[in-house]
């Protein structure tokens, strides 16, 4: 059997078509799950520990060091006349390899290496945040598809594989108990462009590790559908006539257009496509240095802006991990605790939780109260609608760019727009939408499930194939 997965960066969803009817893949109680995996630390064994020319010289440069630290204590003795019994050498080169070791462990607790054991025990969606939260320790990964299309060193691409493995034969497992079938295929969402460093290429590579991971998670056959095209694919079933769309998908990473001739009884025809890697997230680390950053310092301290943009950047690791790593102690009061706090395990994510309550709340209400007391009894924080509007005025202009891009490149006007998409909730970017094309009707889809029911048809359509 085959189905279609949405792996989205904020949430994942799969589906496919029995008897014709669309039948979404339930995820306990949901027909999605938050794309987030959390998975418990693992203290790394003392035996292995090995001296590398790099950590042998650090441990030549401890040496070094801790001998003219003893010649400067002698010195001072003789000048103050005590007796001073310095250590041997033997004892200054052991208590150093003490110490490299030591550091050693730390940073194998922190770095991939540790990730791939503790994967066994992984928990995803909102109970992964909520274990990370409860345990205070462990590893939580968000949004490990804005991962997939950076330079990676061999070990950590190794992390990032395992991580999407674990993931695709979650999706795969829970549709094979709801269709009681096994479930061996798979058409897979992908945005028109991945989130990169490396251009064409890291789209290239991200594809390369889901079908990899794919594979290892039990799936025998896969094949990738651009996410506007599936989206396009489920508008098309709703059409009795045959109409030129434009298909407009604002993800939680991504931001994809397409033009295509549906309906009518015929096959779908995509005309062409454009994309933008940025979505959703974009809209939170905005918001989150747009109105709370504020009250760490980043107005009125020297701490350099880029540490503010690492703490709002959940989804990145070396990002987050740079950020733990800075010391504040030069920060003047309050801002000095408040960034000491941020650095806790799990007070980044929270953070996010609230920069992204505050942008859902804030698509219908005027106000949102943030709550900010886990950085510091009673603090917190009243933002308007009008501030959500500032903070993410840089996504906007992209968004109209990508807009104008696509109706500059169009050969006539859609006769529709179909909006879909978890971030097309926010009115700011429905108007945005409107404005480049005012006057043509628009049709706004499922949120959040519109891929996902485009990318079960495509499914069904691949195993009819396989058949």
């Amino acid at each position: 059997m085959h189905i279609g997965i949405d792996f989205g960066t904020s949430y994942s969803a799969a589906g496919t078509l029995v008897d014709g009817k669309l039948s979404l893949i339930r995820f306990g109680e949901a027909a999605q799950f938050r794309t987030a995996v959390y998975f418990p630390e693992v203290v790394p064994d003392p035996n292995e520990f090995q001296l590398t020319p790099e950590l042998e010289a650090q441990l030549d440069a401890l040496l070094r060091s801790s001998r003219t630290q003893q010649r400067q204590l002698v010195a001072e003795a003789q000048q103050r006349g005590h007796a001073f019994t310095p250590r041997n050498d033997a004892d200054l080169q052991r208590d150093a390899l003490r110490l490299v070791r030591r550091q050693w462990m730390e940073e194998q607790s922190r770095g991939p290496t540790a990730s791939v054991a503790g994967l066994r025990n992984a928990r995803f969606g909102d109970e992964a945040i909520e274990a990370y939260l409860e345990y205070g320790d462990g590893n939580l990964i968000e949004s490990p598809k804005s991962m997939l299309g950076f330079r990676l060193d061999p070990q950590v691409r190794k992390v990032i594989v395992h991580i999407a493995t674990h993931i695709l034969e979650h999706i795969r497992l829970a549709a094979g108990r709801q269709l009681g079938a096994p479930v061996h295929g798979a058409v897979i969402g992908r945005p028109v462009k991945f989130r990169s460093s490396m251009g064409e290429h890291g789209s290239l590579q991200a594809m390369e590790i889901i079908r990899e991971a794919a594979g290892v998670a039990g799936f025998d056959e896969v094949s990738f559908l651009e996410e506007p095209s599936a989206a396009a694919m489920h508008y098309h079933k709703q059409l009795a006539s045959r109409q030129r769309a434009l298909i407009v998908d604002i993800g939680g990473g991504t931001t994809d257009i397409a033009y295509a001739e549906l309906g009518g009884g015929e096959a779908p025809r995509i005309l062409g496509s454009w994309g933008l890697a940025r979505g959703g997230t974009d809209l939170d680390i905005g918001l989150s240095l747009h109105s709370f950053m504020p009250l760490l310092g980043s107005r009125d301290t020297r701490v350099p802006i880029h540490h503010f943009v690492e703490a709002a950047s959940v989804q990145n690791l070396p990002k987050q991990r740079d950020f733990r790593r800075h010391d504040y102690k030069l920060a003047p009061e309050p801002y000095r605790s408040r960034l000491r706090a941020l650095q806790r395990l799990g007070a980044t994510t929270r953070l996010n939780q609230q920069a992204e309550r505050a942008k859902i709340r804030l698509s219908s209400d005027a106000e949102f109260h943030a709550d900010l007391g886990f950085l510091e009894p009673g603090l917190g924080i009243d933002i308007h609608r009008e501030h959500l509007q500032s903070a993410i005025a840089s996504f906007l202009e992209q968004l109209r760019a990508l807009l104008d891009e696509a109706r500059a490149d169009l050969p006539a006007l859609p006769d529709s727009l179909f909006l879909t998409g978890g971030s097309s909730r926010s009115p700011f970017l429905k108007a945005c939408v409107r404005e480049a094309f005012p006057g043509i009707p628009m049709v706004e889809g499922d949120a959040s499930l519109g891929v996902v029911s485009g990318l079960a048809v495509a499914a069904s359509e691949a195993a009819a194939v396989a058949a």
